[in-house]
Order: structure tokens, then sequence, then C-alpha cells
């Protein structure tokens, strides 16, 4: 079941490039999609955007605190916007 969760999200948000590399447009995954994983997908999902956000932000330390209310921040603010991207969230929960 994990498999196919994860199988439904990158059919829906990955492309295939040339050599069996993937790139993911972290622009086009939906709020309704993040929504709708498991709570263990979820949390491996949300750890993973964590770490891609902050990279992209240059941001280079580590809160756990500032990750649980920022994760908290984002699914509280999909709820209300289940049709906008996941990103859009992201950077209006984190203030960044």
């Amino acid at each position: 079941m994990k498999k196919l969760s994860y199988l439904s999200l990158i059919g829906l948000v990955f492309t295939s490039v040339a050599q069996a590399q993937v790139s993911l447009d972290m622009a086009r995954v939906s709020c309704a999609q993040y929504l709708a994983l498991s709570a263990s997908d979820s949390a491996v999902f949300s750890a993973w955007m964590s770490g891609w956000f902050n990279q992209k932000s240059g941001y280079v330390y580590v809160d756990l605190d500032a990750y649980a209310r920022n994760v908290a921040n984002l699914k509280s603010w999909c709820a209300s916007n289940p049709t906008q991207t996941v990103m859009s969230g992201l950077q209006r929960a984190t203030s960044r």
C-alpha cells in the first residue's frame, strides 16, 4: 500500500528525463495531494520537502521545533486551500 501511494504521487508530479533520471516540479504538488497522503507518507514527504525548501532558501541549520511548527502551519493552511500548491503554502507557513 505504501508503494502504491508513492507510485501515485510519482505519477502525478514526476517527469521522466533522459538516462532514467527523474526531476520533481515542486510547484505542481497540490495541497489536496499532500493532505491525501497516509500519516507515514506525509511524514516522509514533509521531511523531504523541508530539506529541499531549506536548501533552496540557503538555510543550513536544523531546528526541530521550527520544523514541527512549519509542518503544522502548512497542513492547517492546506486544509483551507486544497487547490493551492504546497510550495505556496510552505512559503506562507514559514514566512520566508
